[in-house]
Parts: C-alpha cells; structure tokens; sequence
C-alpha cells in the first residue's frame, strides 16, 4: 500500500508509492557513451586561458602574483552575464520600494547573481575533482556568502548548482551559482516558520532532532565523517534526494568555520561521486539552504545542502496539488548509494 509520509521541518506531506517502486538500475541513464570531452574548449568562456570572454573577475583562488585577466586560478567568481536580478543604481535606496498598479504589486528587479566557476579544466565535475578542489569552490561560496550576506540591499543569498540541462545547466564547464535578493520568498519563508513552530512548541532544532533519529535509525544513512552526515530525508521529495547537514547546530551558512571546509568537501564530492559512478551521471541540482543575515544566530534553523537527483518528471496530480510521488523508497534508495564503493 501508498504510504504518506511528513517532513516535521517543512511539514510538507509526500506520497510514497510503494506499489510503483522502482528499483536503482531503473533510474540511471540509459544514454550511450558520450565523446571525451575535452580539458580545454576555446569556446567556452570559462576555461582557463580564456579569461577575457567571462568579464570582471569578482573573486579568485589563485596562484600568488597572477592578474584576475591571466592563468593561474582554481576558482574564479565573476558576475552573470544574463542576471535575472540586478545591483541597485548608486544613490537608490537600499531597499526596492513596493509599488501598486490598480490590484497588483511590483518593484524593480534589485539582486546580484554571481557565477562560480568551479575548475579551470573543461572536463571536470565536483565528482571526479579532488578534495582539495572540492575544497577550494566551498572556500569561494563561503567567502562570496559573507560579503554578500553583509551587504544591507539583499536579504536571502541562495548558492545552488545546476547539473545537465534536466536540472537547468546551459554551459557544459562546471560552474555554481550565487542569487541575492531584496526580498525573501515565501517558500523560504514557510520553511522558516515551520522549524520555528517546532521550536516553540518543543524547545529543540527540529533538524537536531532529525540528525539525532537518522543516527539511531542508521536505515537511511549513506555517508558522514567527524563533521557532517549525508542521509536520504525519511519524507524525501525526490528519489534519490539527499540531505547534507552538519552535527553541530549552526543556524547559516556563514557560520562555517575554515577547519570544517575539508570536511564538507569530502561528504559533498563523496555524494555526488556516487551518484556520477553508480547511476551514470544524472542531472541533479543542489541548493544550501540557509537563513536570511536578521535570522542568524536563532536556535531553531540549522543550514543543509539539498541534494536533488532529476530522475523523473512531475505530472499534473503533482502540480496540480502541491504534493509530491516518490517512487523510490528512501530505505532503498540510502541503501544504494551507501554501499555503492567507489
């Protein structure tokens, strides 16, 4: 029989379809063999030697003496050529004004959105880089998070990574991206809320809470090391889906310390190495999830990084309803990936 299933941090309900399961070989791709791709395109331009085609370089890991035009990088942050959001005009007020036209709310289209540029070889992928590579991006998304956090024209700054073109990605060179806004959106707001409520009611961290149960349960773990856990959510969305958190309770992303970098690199580029290696290389995105800079320090959010696979489509009884098929069992799915050796 269907089992419905709640996330007691979002409170969002989820259909897990038992009685069309499918098993892991069913999900990967079934795509022949694609050419090798190349270390550099002259093309592209974000490959290393190709620095002027990408614009101002925002900032850089790179080697000692080098200039933001020249080789020599590891991870280069530069703006968006195509922005859906834009910098505020000097002079204009830090916060957008709100403005009606009959019934309907607009304002101006304030934000930054960032490119991270994540390997200087066209060929690579966080799953097939080295820690120490994995290392150096979340060394940029921490320090581009910070800045930006801090900068009082945005209120939420999103870090999300879009995987092949099922999950959005449009350049072939491995890359990240970074959107601040001037508002925060409702369904960050909901999610908020919700671990809020929970919070109030119980005097805990709900995501405490869940780390603490994934622990004991062990059913649905697939990796985690001194600092952070990896584990399939018991209500997850997506099959596949995968839920990165650290165990100390640290409410935003700019909380993370430098010592804990490696850490992070390791379970992030072990995640997605299984996913590349035993299931063929699926489009997926990931997103770190955080609280908005007037939040931080609050004892009832705990930031994660959302790993979400898109292995299959929703249907209309899925949009038409808001609630979610999952027709991989969490239990099978965090079996897979945890004992799929690398």
């Amino acid at each position: 029989m269907p089992e419905l299933r709640e996330n007691p941090a979002t409170k969002r309900w989820v259909i897990i379809a038992t009685e069309r399961a499918r098993r892991p070989e069913d999900f990967k791709k079934d795509i022949p063999a694609a050419p090798g791709i190349p270390p550099f395109d002259a093309k592209c331009p974000f490959c290393e030697g190709n620095e002027a085609l990408s614009g101002e370089e925002i900032f850089a890991i790179r080697a000692a003496g080098t200039k933001p035009t020249e080789k020599g990088w590891q991870v280069r942050v530069i703006p968006n050529k195509y922005p859906v959001l834009v910098p505020p005009v000097k002079g204009s007020p830090v916060e957008p004004k709100r403005h009606k036209s009959g019934i309907y709310l607009h304002m101006d289209g304030i934000g930054k959105h960032e490119l991270v540029i994540e390997n200087p070889a066209h060929n690579k992928c966080i799953a097939t880089m080295s820690v120490e590579e994995v290392s150096s991006i979340i060394r940029a998304y921490h320090e581009r998070y910070i800045a930006l956090d801090w900068d009082p024209s945005y209120k939420l700054v999103t870090i999300f990574k879009n995987h092949g073109p099922r999950a959005g990605a449009s350049q072939q060179h491995a890359h990240s991206q970074i959107v601040a806004t001037s508002f925060i959106p409702l369904h960050e707001r909901f999610a908020i809320e919700a671990a809020q409520r929970y919070y109030d009611e119980l005097g805990r961290c709900v995501f405490c809470d869940i780390i603490k149960g994934e622990l004991a349960d062990k059913e649905r773990l697939v990796m985690r090391n001194e600092k952070f856990v990896a584990f399939v959510p018991y209500a997850a969305m997506l099959p596949y889906e995968v839920c990165i958190i650290p165990f100390k309770h640290s409410t935003t992303f700019a909380d993370l310390q430098p010592q804990d970098i490696e850490s992070l690199a390791e379970i992030l580029r072990g995640v997605l190495s299984k996913f590349y290696h035993g299931m063929n290389n699926p489009d997926l995105n990931y997103i770190i999830r955080t609280v908005p800079h007037h939040s931080a320090g609050e004892p009832y959010y705990h930031w994660h990084i959302q790993v979400l696979p898109r292995l299959t489509t929703p249907a209309g009884f899925e949009i038409g309803s808001g609630i979610t098929v999952n027709v991989a069992l969490p239990e099978e799915s965090a079996k897979f990936l945890r004992e799929f050796k690398l």
